[in-house]
């Protein structure tokens, strides 16, 4: 096979030269890249931002073939490993919708898709747009922390022989703490029961470009990858990719989503997005030294909590769960409940008064992502963690609410969400029928679907996420999540 040159950005480039050209610009987008007609943009962004927003659909840029638009895509099937890869300009939530799309054209109506129960609420809602009768897997849970892990080969195999009749499956892998699923083993074993496998890759763009990340699920043999570049892949937000893997479903696969693509992409695509894509393709496939130097980033935050009194670090102890195979070194995630304070008030005061900001919290511990070629700090965020010990941390520390368990499902998810419905307050919205999508977030894991039983603990969690520092929960009717909307 010819090697291919992934130091070339073709589209990015030919956006570049058509940005020199002197053109009179009589389309859109409105500001005609024209700083007279556009004074406050061409400031605050640039010239050459608008002199690169390019309207879709013009000859040596994105139409025609061979165009350097499609260059830049089978590059990046490459740099993956892909039969083929689309860029998407509405982030992996688009791809999560697509792959709903796409695995309810496989088998029976009537028969259901397997998917890991802590899936992205993107996820939830292309089973709703879809149709989709879902039958969850339950993933491995850290109670202590109150965070979702993964799902083991022996689950996976269990639940597809109570399920003979799935039409595919749907898994994570890595969570929102970097912990990793053994995907060559149950891809295999969906394999071998003729499905295909899904995989949500959102936290591992980098995968598969340096020795010392895991390996790539397409190279593992997932059938479909979710890939949220601008997440650790260094390409703008709301831009990512979704790859086809060379496996036994590649040509269903890529037919179904040539078209579910339409169905999903803005006929405007910002050029500016698509470019950010070719330009992260190229920097992780001729970048292992800026994953390195994040590597050595990593390791040198997490050496420095488990030298720390009142600090540590979660991954040292992923080995107690049969489920995860895997770290993505990228992903620092550490328990701060010995200073003393709740892993959200922990990440706000982080933000408002040292300016420094991580990823996630919960309620006793925070994530810290480290992008490619990232030298972190180390000294200035322990010394803010250190700033905000409390002296007696055994009266200010809390303990974590328990992740509610999820109600009966006794709608399809789409049903539900369109039936007649009422609002109810929330001691009423107790053991009826939840008409919404309800997840604390981030990380947009839901904690009710559509069609599922509201439950007083999970009330009470919602409740309580609501309350906390920059807390939020994704598709409640108020912030405080006292109102619920349920099937009349």
């Amino acid at each position: 096979m010819a090697t291919v040159d992934q130091s070339k950005t073709p589209y990015a480039d030919a956006l570049v030269q058509y940005a020199k050209r002197d053109t009179l610009r009589l389309n859109v987008p409105g500001h005609n890249a024209r700083a007279d007609g556009a004074t406050r943009l061409s400031e605050y962004f640039g010239q050459h931002i608008l002199e690169l927003d390019l309207t879709p659909l013009l000859p040596g840029i994105d139409s025609g073939e061979g165009n350097p638009l499609a260059e830049a895509r089978e590059l990046a099937a490459a740099a993956w490993g892909a039969e083929k890869t689309w860029f998407l300009t509405n982030g992996a939530s688009q791809a999560n919708r697509i792959a709903a799309l796409a695995i309810a054209q496989f088998g029976d109506p009537r028969h259901p898709v397997l998917a890991q129960r802590s899936a992205h609420s993107s996820f939830i809602d292309g089973i709703i747009l879809s149709g989709l009768l879902p039958e969850w897997i339950v993933p491995t849970i850290d109670h202590h922390h109150g965070i979702n892990h993964g799902v083991t080969p022996e689950s996976f195999e269990a639940a597809l022989r109570a399920n003979p009749t799935a039409r595919g499956a749907y898994i994570i892998s890595p969570s929102y703490f970097g912990a990793v699923a053994d995907v060559k083993a149950i891809a295999a074993i969906a394999h071998q029961h003729g499905i295909p496998l899904i995989v949500d890759g959102a936290w591992g763009t980098h995968f598969g470009f340096h020795p010392d990340v895991p390996e790539n699920p397409l190279r593992l043999g997932a059938d479909l990858l979710v890939s949220s570049t601008h997440k650790l892949g260094g390409s703008l937000t709301q831009s990512a990719m979704l790859h086809v893997g060379h496996g036994p479903f590649a040509d269903q696969f890529v037919a179904i989503i040539n078209r579910t693509f339409v169905l999903t992409q803005s006929t405007s695509n910002s050029a500016l997005l698509l470019a950010s894509l070719d330009i992260a393709r190229s920097s992780l496939a001729t970048g292992e030294d800026l994953i390195a130097t994040a590597i050595r980033s990593g390791d040198q935050l997490r050496e420095r909590v488990r030298h720390h009194p009142r600090l540590s670090v979660l991954s040292d102890d992923f080995a107690q769960f049969p489920d995860i195979a895997g770290h993505d070194p990228l992903h620092v995630s550490i328990d701060v409940s010995g200073l003393g304070r709740s892993g959200h008030e922990v990440r706000t005061t982080l933000m408002t008064d040292f300016h420094i900001e991580t990823e996630i919290s919960t309620d006793n511990c925070i994530v810290a992502i480290i992008g490619p070629g990232h030298p972190v700090d180390v000294d200035r965020l322990m010394a803010a963690l250190d700033a905000l010990a409390i002296d007696d941390s055994s009266d200010g520390e809390q303990l974590p609410l328990d992740l509610p368990a999820a109600g009966e499902a006794r709608m399809l998810p789409r049903d539900a969400y369109f039936a007649t419905s009422e609002v109810v307050d929330a001691d009423s919205a107790i053991g009826r029928i939840s008409a919404d999508t309800l997840a604390a977030y981030p990380p947009g894991i839901p904690n009710v679907m559509p069609g599922e039983i509201i439950t007083r603990e999970t009330v009470e969690f919602l409740q309580h996420t609501a309350a906390q520092p920059n807390g939020y929960v994704r598709g409640a009717i108020t912030s405080s999540a006292d109102r619920y909307r349920v099937v009349r």
